[in-house]
């Protein structure tokens, strides 16, 4: 298992640091839309669609991320959209997760196929929108995800269950603690100083989120960074919510070591159009 969780990973890191790096966003936009392709294909399946109806899943997604595309949408502000879109994390968030995993089955299928393939089609706009700001500002969104969730294991490890009396979600995710998601928030916090120090020691030619957030204030730096360290927990919980339901371990196997593409950017989904919602907010005001 740890020898294909390498091999996978670095043939990822192979494709996408190139195209992540290149002088253009096109080739980083391209292959996050193939990501994002299949993401919709495993979403399809895990609400008990047919391979053609997974694979037409797929396709609509494909055609709203290009249309998008080809209607400018990376270079616009759409402030009005994320902010829709991080209303409804928020707001669908909170209610699917307090409605529970018998729940979700309840729901009409065509709805749950169409909240999906709208929360991939708003993560895709929002990544393609972040790289085409800037490697540096989409590094800062990426790397706050991973660092909640890097820092959130081992605090789990270390410290789960020592100072609180239950878990943060058995019901959907047993291994998760609440000792858990307060270490990721302080990994977060960590991550964003030193970046924004790192940010005006090199002088970042296009700042980071952490700097950006910095200039509004103290108050607004912490308490967006802790929110979107929350909502990439959120993120998580949801997708273990569905898997749950469908009652598979993994989204698919197409990342061999690492389940699906959904198990890898679950988190990432509420966090970046939450970013570009802050970001919109502080720029275009």
């Amino acid at each position: 298992m740890l020898k294909q969780r390498i091999i996978t990973a670095l043939v990822l890191l192979a494709i996408l640091l190139p195209a992540l790096f290149y002088r253009t966003p096109e080739p980083f936009c391209a292959v996050a839309l193939l990501l994002i392709a299949a993401g919709a294909w495993e979403w399809g399946r895990l609400n008990a669609c047919t391979q053609g109806a997974a694979l037409a899943c797929s396709a609509l997604c494909v055609v709203a991320c290009g249309a998008s595309w080809w209607l400018g949408l990376l270079v616009q502000p759409l402030h009005w959209l994320w902010t829709l879109a991080g209303a409804a994390w928020v707001l669908g968030g909170a209610w699917l997760l307090r409605s529970g995993v018998p729940a979700w089955a309840g729901y009409p299928r065509g709805l749950r196929l169409m909240s999906g393939l709208l929360a991939l089609w708003l993560a895709w706009l929002a990544v393609a929108q972040a790289r085409t700001i800037g490697i540096n500002f989409l590094l800062s969104i990426l790397t706050l995800v991973w660092a909640a969730d890097i820092f959130a294991y081992f605090a789990g490890r270390t410290f789960g269950g020592r100072f609180s009396r239950g878990k943060l979600a058995p019901a959907i995710s047993p291994g998760k603690s609440w000792e858990g998601v307060w270490g990721g928030m302080l990994g977060v916090l960590a991550l964003a100083l030193a970046w924004r120090w790192a940010d005006a020691a090199w002088t970042a030619e296009v700042p980071s989120l952490y700097t950006r957030l910095g200039r509004a204030g103290w108050w607004l730096f912490l308490i967006a960074l802790v929110f979107m360290a929350a909502m990439s927990v959120v993120g998580d919980l949801l997708e273990s919510l569905v898997k749950r339901s469908a009652g598979v371990k993994d989204s698919s196997g197409l990342l061999p070591g690492h389940g699906g593409v959904l198990d890898r950017v679950d988190a990432l989904l509420p966090t970046l159009p939450l970013a570009l919602m802050l970001y919109s907010a502080l720029v275009f005001k």
